[in-house]
């Protein structure tokens, strides 16, 4: 017999909150306190874990979702749900827990695609600055992994939407306006639009575009944001080191001046440098020169609204364990709060954006990244409005599941000073936020630059006939935790030889043989042979294969583009071994399961492909004589027998179009 009690003396530091072990039971198990107005921290794990609680009362958080928790409440934690415990009580709260692990269960849950079923999944694409159109750069970053992602959760039953809209308030937008004898708001209004235009040539569905500039009430709204920030105590005016055009007198930052990074001495822009993805204070650039005059400005102080941002660097590690917070980011916030001090500006002296309430300072806007923190929860106002939700940007909700995809020049922004904002402005909010980062896509070796022209601008390369070799190729070559390049001999090569040399060849291929033998109309499968269910199993690992890659917590388009190009090459491989046997009467039988089979294959490929290429897969579908695509399947499947196809009259794809 085993036999332990509860005993406070026995209790040590885990989680944030008080813990025992209990030994010799087989499985981990131990007692656990939480004082009153106590939280664990959140966190997550590969074992199976429950709770018993035994005294106290509170809440038990599981993936964002609040359940109460008292005296006799029993729990049980999936592998990898992100959990916290909270004492709400006056007394302590006391819990008995095990945990044990267990491998079926945890590739399960690893493979889930219903943790986020019934809570709303808001997921923005950074919105745009309108001082140009969107290119491949772009495209291949937040857009198309944003548009896929939310794709895929529809089709797993999930809710999502994808927000997005026109960021007019940059100073970029500015320096466009003061270069081409226009107004900013000019500027944005025609830009946005362009924007707006590509966005739907690329097939990237958008479920609410804002546009800062003119969306009625943003103004007021931030402004009220912003007042709460000041409220908190945390966010007032400061005179700190700044810099100013040393002919004109005009204050510098962002686009009109540039220099060295103090951080990796990289070349670096005002406030941000897009090579480590530190901020800096514009007065801490190394041989800075003005984008006004070219000449080495002079070094002054100027009062600004100002944010003690490295009193928080705990706050924003709580931050990053409670949603999907890649590696690359948690390093940055390191190096970030690393140093002694952080005294960011959040305003700075200008004419274009949104002035605060306050009447502190005079000739000062909000600066246009922390107002961003703003617009996310505007544009969830907005769609909500028009989908009878009553979702609320005064009032955010623990619900809510918010998912963020951007560069990593803008890493910073989104993963560091948002949670901090947040933060300050609703205390009793903890935003639960996943994080999806690319690199930067290259052009030829180079950086693709919307100020140099150096890009491939979307509405160059973007047709009906050409969108899905587009995604297609995007999706395979897009950067994830490394930059890669974008070539377009190469992406002519793999429109050609890829999908209409190998996809479309095996597919109006598989339609002749369909139609000479059956007819055209799906056969049904016959004898099988060991082949055959080799084959069948093989199937069933590409769509486990794709269903990981579309997953959020291992969610890459590269490695989904890469599973539906094995899709391929697995079927010509069998349809190439089973190809001696066609024509012989005595395995006729057998020769119409590998027909089913490579339809089955076929009707993969078009569910596969729904997320990333979904005019081709709508075409295949149809081809196929089955209904398009609307629910992600959990086996590969045969194409129903007695379906019309139109395989060999279809044509997928171009080859490479005049340019």
């Amino acid at each position: 017999m085993i036999l332990n009690q509860y005993s406070e003396s026995e209790l040590s530091e885990a989680f944030g909150i008080d813990m025992s072990s209990v030994e010799g039971l087989g499985v981990g198990a131990g007692w656990g306190r939480v004082a009153p107005g106590v939280a664990s921290t959140s966190h997550q794990h590969d074992e199976t874990e429950f709770f018993v609680i035994v005294a106290g009362t509170g809440e038990l958080a599981v993936d964002g979702r609040t359940h109460p928790a008292r005296p006799g409440t029993v729990v049980l934690f999936e592998p990898f749900e992100s959990h916290t415990i909270t004492n709400t009580g006056e007394s302590d709260l006391v819990f008995f827990t095990q945990y044990w692990r267990d491998s079926a269960r945890a590739r399960a849950s690893a493979l889930s695609r219903t943790r986020h079923t019934d809570r709303p999944q808001f997921v923005f694409s950074t919105p745009p600055t309108p001082n140009g159109d969107l290119h491949l750069g772009h495209l291949s970053g937040p857009y198309l992994g944003a548009d896929v992602y939310v794709r895929y959760q529809r089709l797993s039953g999930n809710q999502a939407w994808h927000l997005t809209g026109s960021d007019d308030f940059q100073s970029y937008v500015g320096a466009v306006a003061e270069r081409e004898d226009s107004t900013p708001a000019e500027v944005a209004a025609h830009f946005s639009a362009e924007i707006a235009a590509t966005l739907k040539a690329m097939d990237i569905e958008v479920d609410q575009y804002s546009v800062t500039s003119v969306d009625e009430g943003y103004s007021e709204g931030l402004q009220r944001f912003f007042s709460r920030l000041v409220e908190s105590g945390q966010v007032a005016p400061k005179a700190t080191p700044a810099l100013a055009d040393s002919k004109t007198g005009e204050y510098l930052y962002e686009v009109n001046v540039g220099g060295v990074c103090p951080g990796c001495s990289h070349r670096a822009g005002g406030n941000i440098c897009e090579e480590c993805g530190e901020p800096n204070l514009v007065a801490d650039l190394v041989d800075p020169a003005s984008g006004i005059s070219g000449d080495a400005p002079k070094h002054t102080e100027v009062e600004r609204y100002t944010l003690p941002l490295h009193e928080f660097a705990d706050a924003v590690a709580d931050h990053h364990r409670l949603g999907r917070v890649p590696a690359r980011l948690r390093e940055l916030a390191e190096r970030v709060f690393a140093r002694d001090t952080l005294d960011l500006p959040v305003s700075h002296p200008s004419d274009w954006g949104v002035r605060p309430a306050e009447d502190d300072l005079d000739g000062q806007v909000i600066w246009v990244w922390p107002e961003m923190s703003y617009g996310f929860l505007h544009g969830i106002e907005r769609l909500g409005a028009g989908a009878g939700k009553d979702w609320s940007r005064e009032e955010p909700s623990a619900d809510w599941k918010i998912v963020h995809f951007f560069g990593y020049d803008n890493s910073f922004y989104h993963s560091i000073l948002y949670p901090v904002l947040y933060r300050l402005a609703f205390p009793e909010w903890n935003p639960d936020i996943d994080y999806h980062v690319n690199e930067f896509y290259l052009l030829e070796g180079e950086k693709f630059s919307t100020s140099r022209r150096h890009a491939i601008w979307g509405k160059e390369i973007l047709t009906p006939d050409s969108v899905d070799a587009v995604r297609y190729y995007l999706s395979r070559t897009r950067p994830e935790g490394e930059r890669t390049d974008f070539r377009r001999a190469e992406f002519d090569r793999a429109r050609t030889e890829n999908l209409v040399g190998q996809w479309e060849g095996w597919l109006t291929g598989l339609g002749e043989r369909i139609d000479t033998h059956f007819d055209g109309v799906a056969p049904d499968a016959g004898t099988w042979t060991s082949e055959h269910t080799a084959f069948l199993a093989r199937l069933s690992l590409r769509l486990d294969e794709v269903t990981a890659a579309l997953n959020p917590e291992g969610f890459s388009l590269r490695s989904a583009a890469a599973a539906l190009d094995g899709i391929v090459t697995d079927v010509r491989a069998f349809s190439r071994q089973q190809a001696p046997l066609a024509k012989a009467d005595r395995w006729s039988s057998e020769a119409r399961t590998a027909l089913a089979l490579e339809l089955a294959a076929a009707r993969l490929l078009a569910t596969a492909a729904a997320p990333l290429m979904p005019r081709f897969s709508a075409k295949l579908s149809t081809a196929l004589g089955i209904p398009a695509i609307a629910t992600w399947p959990e086996t590969a499947d045969l194409v129903e027998p007695g379906s019309r196809c139109t395989l060999s009259g279809t044509r997928f794809f171009t080859a490479d179009e005049q340019r």
